[in-house]
């Protein structure tokens, strides 16, 4: 299935966001890029609040973001109402993040994953459903305070 994909991030993951957004046409999701346009230092609020945005807003199906160590984009994305953005290393926790918590954010840290890691992790969080089930009833519960 194809997808409207966003993607952003700063100036620690530009180099990545790059190359995923290559993956992403490859796979034939329509990417839609809320920068930054260079490796130039940035705040990373400026791409996130945006690209959240347009998530909760259904603009795109579900947001790519990647920073140095993925906290502060996570960080930030979660900030949001409807947004379940999940910093993943692995892609064994971008395919949980998927089934168990149903997140439409993948956040990467740049700096301590290997970009085929990177791109295994987005195919995986792509190409993996929500279970539903008793995880809904769990994922219905988060509310903002």
């Amino acid at each position: 299935m194809a997808y409207k994909i966003a993607i952003g991030g700063d100036h620690a993951g530009y180099t990545y966001k790059s190359m995923l957004k290559d993956v992403l046409a490859t796979l034939g999701h329509q990417v839609h890029d809320f920068g930054p346009d260079s490796d130039a230092s940035v705040d990373y609020p400026d791409h996130v609040h945006p690209l959240a945005k347009a998530v909760v807003n259904k603009e795109v199906d579900f947001g790519i973001l990647i920073c140095g160590s993925g906290n502060g984009v996570a960080i930030t994305a979660n900030k949001y109402q409807d947004i379940r953005a999940a910093l993943c290393w692995k892609t064994e926790l971008a395919k949980l993040a998927r089934e168990h918590n149903d997140a439409n954010i993948l956040c990467l840290p740049a700096r301590y994953v290997s970009e085929q890691e990177a791109a295994d992790m987005v195919r995986v969080f792509l190409s993996t459903a929500f279970e539903g089930g008793r995880h809904q009833t769990r994922v219905s519960k988060i509310a903002p305070c």
